[in-house]
């Protein structure tokens, strides 16, 4: 077997199947994880923050597509900043996309185990959330174009179930409900209600965490220049409308602080309105799955490129960067980030901290990788325009240089907003990274780094 038929993956995926990653990566995050955000800024408070960052991840998204495109590299974020950066940039965007998708599996995993507790209240939920790793980390490795087509099928499915939720509490919805004591557990606006809001900053963006992770398989779209802007806009828009529709149809429900700190948010709102013996409530439980599902198994797909790019880039070690001489996946980069997802669900001692959840610390770390890489991103944007303005874009960034402006503007002040909000937490982020960085440069001897600038040169021929 060549060297080449050892690291090369398979172009099979459509439009419809990247957009199918696009919404699935994102849409758990319309099921759980961001009830936290009432907790902290209260209704009304993580409505407007809620607006904000999706105004954000837009120009975020109009602005990435121009990278995805012009260099459609499993790396991603890791690609484009070390072409603008050089390969300390491109560790770091490199290491902040990592931490971004190894620390979000688990999170919904344990979602998903909270889910079927609902049904089978003997079930351990970190139980379930390991059989949720075993299982999708298999169809994984099974191939990418069956994986995609999954991804697809339960995005759909997804969808629907949000749609049906929204008709279902529609009749007992009440504004009242929503605005009642909306500003940070306060009836009336103050300045608590503005640290509120900022404080809420991670779990709006856990609207939307992930939906970049598309650029991650763009070397195996068939037609990613054409196939790439289609699934990042219309994915996007699909994301802003159902998250501001579930948010407020979900608080309006009942008493929305039931619903806070809470993992099934959806459920227990409908509950309110249906009952517990309600056909519907099975219902939404059991296809509301689909949309952990979706979110899970699409962020494996994620990761697993992001380590087996840089592994293949010699910044991780080199057999991680493998690929399945049958399935043409990158399995030991699937198992790898797995065993990292697992260690997290049981690491209660060391992630439950600062009077949150495990589980919104752990979607505050996810964050803080994101964060971070946006900005990376969108620095490598305004660098490539400058430094390379002959580099093919056969998609331009609409309203240059406003959007990635406001993408980067935002970006910045969200990133600064956690790290005030969440000090250990971002102590536990800077020392991964600073660990990171000293094994970089320790082992920077082994890297070939013109090999890989020749990878980069010829995705975008």
């Amino acid at each position: 077997m060549s060297n080449e038929s050892q690291h090369s993956l398979v172009k099979s995926l459509g439009t419809w199947q990247l957009w199918g990653i696009a919404v699935g990566l994102v849409i758990s995050g319309e099921y759980f994880g961001w009830s936290f955000g009432w907790a902290t800024a209260g209704t009304l408070g993580f409505l407007v923050t809620t607006i904000a960052v999706a105004l954000m991840y837009t120009t975020f998204i109009f602005s990435f597509t121009e990278l995805s495109t012009s260099i459609p590299h499993a790396g991603g974020p890791f690609a484009y900043s070390y072409r603008a950066f050089g390969p300390t940039g491109g560790f770091i965007a490199g290491m902040a996309t990592l931490i971004e998708f190894v620390f979000a599996p688990p999170a919904i995993s344990l979602a998903i185990g909270a889910y079927l507790n609902v049904q089978f209240p003997g079930l351990d939920p970190k139980t379930a959330a390991v059989g949720a790793y075993i299982v999708f980390m298999g169809l994984n490795i099974v191939g990418v174009r069956i994986a995609a087509t999954f991804e697809l099928f339960v995005t759909v499915i997804a969808i629907f179930e949000l749609l049906v939720f929204m008709g279902v509490v529609a009749p007992g919805f009440s504004f009242a409900n929503f605005a009642k004591d909306g500003w940070a557990g306060e009836s009336n606006f103050s300045m608590a209600s503005i640290a509120g809001m900022f404080a809420a900053i991670p779990f709006a963006i856990w609207f939307f965490l992930a939906i970049e992770g598309v650029a991650m398989a763009a070397e195996e779209a068939k037609d990613p220049k054409r196939s790439i802007p289609i699934a990042y806009t219309t994915g996007i828009l699909t994301l802003v409308v159902l998250a501001i529709g579930v948010m407020v149809f979900a608080g309006g429900a009942g008493d929305w602080k039931a619903l806070a700190n809470i993992n099934d948010p959806l459920p227990q709102a409908m509950k309110m309105i249906v009952g517990e013996s309600s056909g519907w409530l099975h219902m939404l439980v059991w296809l509301g799955l689909f949309g952990l599902v979706a979110s899970f198994h699409g962020i494996i797909l994620g990761y697993s490129r992001q380590i087996y790019a840089q592994a293949r880039a010699g910044y991780l070690p080199g057999w991680l960067g493998a690929v399945h001489p049958k399935f043409k996946t990158p399995h030991r980069a699937i198992i790898a980030g797995g065993l990292i997802g697992i260690a997290a669900i049981f690491s209660d001692e060391l992630l439950q901290f600062g009077g949150q959840t495990l589980t919104a610390n752990i979607v505050t770390m996810s964050v803080f990788g994101a964060l971070l890489m946006y900005i990376m991103s969108m620095a490598a944007l305004f660098k490539l325009r400058k430094s390379e303005p002959n580099l093919v874009r056969t998609y331009r960034t609409p309203f240059y240089p406003v959007f990635p402006a406001i993408a980067l503007g935002g970006a910045l002040i969200a990133l600064t907003t956690v790290i005030w909000f969440n000090l250990m937490l971002a102590g536990v982020f800077l020392g991964i990274l600073a660990f990171g960085l000293l094994c970089f440069h320790l082992t920077r001897h082994t890297r070939d780094n013109v090999a890989f600038d020749a990878s980069l040169a010829a995705v975008t021929e």
